[in-house]
């Protein structure tokens, strides 16, 4: 087949992905992220099978767990977020205080006339006005995300309930010449996806205490509210650190205190060092393994695609296919493409730093 075809075919079908799954997006996502959360609760479910239980008793439990801690972290939420709603007319007026501050010495160092001068508390005074229909479409776009979300538990069970069905179905329509790779590609499927979404579910939970404590330390308000916020952006790989930063971070600006800006920019630093190369490592394990390229594009892609669960999602999705074109050697190239090289980034660091020190000496 002559290149020129073989590029046509895969940007059509690319093309055609994409459509399908932007139209069929609202029915796509929610099933989607049911089968994550199914991988996520099979291992305690088919625990407690193994210790009698009956199958339906055993998936009820572990959603309801599951349920419960997730429901914990929301409550826990919703309480500071109360306190921070109730003091944000206080907040407001220390805002505009920094700001007529900092105006000034802007007008101090720039000759400023009559018509361009406080021009920057006008806009950020008319942008905190606005924050408030900023806040109801927020929670209007979460409110929709909540009632998708209200179906996961009923897509979760059924998935694990039909398990043994499915997986059956897929072994009838696959060639029979071929099964022997199939169960390969389902272990090495159901493997990376189970250690790789408990993975991430440990290190936000970890990152909720780490940067609660951090911020704490530093003196920034709101700090348990800040530190869940933040450690929830961590399930977006990459991002997550710098979209989740932003918000303590404007926050101290526009705070009595906004020195505590340089603490904070600090603390994220480390935790962004320390979650990168140390816990994600040693917690996930590497599993998914694509190159940080071709990481940051998927998410790009997931998020324009299915907004924040897209974001979420792209990566293990990723880590499945991956899995997919490594066993059939037409699509090895892409496989190859994808993966990032062998190696710990933390060793790598660690001796890079010995071999410094050994410089110096």
């Amino acid at each position: 087949m002559p290149l020129i075809v073989r590029v046509t075919t895969v940007v059509f079908l690319i093309l055609m992905v994409f459509t399908i799954l932007i139209i069929g997006r609202e029915f796509l996502y929610p099933v989607c992220l049911a089968i994550l959360f199914a991988y996520l609760l099979y291992p305690f479910s088919s625990l407690l099978e193994k210790w009698r239980f009956p199958r339906v008793l055993a998936i009820l439990i572990s959603i309801i767990l599951g349920m419960t801690l997730i429901g914990g972290a929301v409550f826990l939420l919703y309480q500071q977020m109360t306190v921070f709603v109730s003091d944000f007319p206080e907040l407001k007026e220390h805002a505009m205080d920094n700001l007529d501050q900092l105006q000034t010495r802007i007008d101090s160092w720039v000759d400023n006339g009559e018509n361009q001068r406080w021009w920057l508390r006008e806009r950020i005074s008319s942008l905190i006005n606005n924050s408030g229909d900023l806040m109801n479409m927020v929670f209007s776009a979460t409110t929709g995300t909540i009632v998708k979300m209200g179906l996961q538990p009923v897509f979760v069970f059924f998935m694990l309930y039909y398990r043994d069905r499915i997986n059956r179905f897929i072994f009838m329509i696959w060639d029979y010449n071929d099964r022997d790779r199939l169960v390969i590609i389902l272990k090495e499927i159901s493997e990376i996806t189970k250690n790789y979404i408990s993975g991430v579910f440990i290190v936000v939970f970890l990152l909720c205490i780490l940067n609660s404590l951090g911020l704490m330390i530093v003196g920034v308000e709101y700090a348990v509210m800040f530190g869940i916020l933040s450690a929830v952006m961590n399930f977006i790989p990459y991002f997550g650190t710098l979209i989740g930063a932003a918000f303590p971070l404007a926050f101290t600006l526009v705070s009595e205190e906004p020195g505590n800006a340089i603490g904070v920019i600090i603390l994220f630093m480390i935790i962004q060092f320390t979650e990168n190369n140390i816990l994600t490592p040693n917690i996930t394990g590497g599993r998914v393994a694509i190159n940080p390229l071709f990481t940051i594009l998927i998410i790009i892609a997931g998020g324009m695609i299915w907004g924040l669960p897209g974001m979420f999602m792209s990566v293990p999705y990723a880590g499945m296919f991956k899995v997919v074109c490594r066993h059939y050697e037409p699509l090895k190239p892409i496989a190859f493409l994808l993966s990032r090289n062998k190696g710990s980034q933390l060793r790598d660091g660690l001796k890079l730093i010995k071999k410094m020190f050994r410089t110096v000496k």
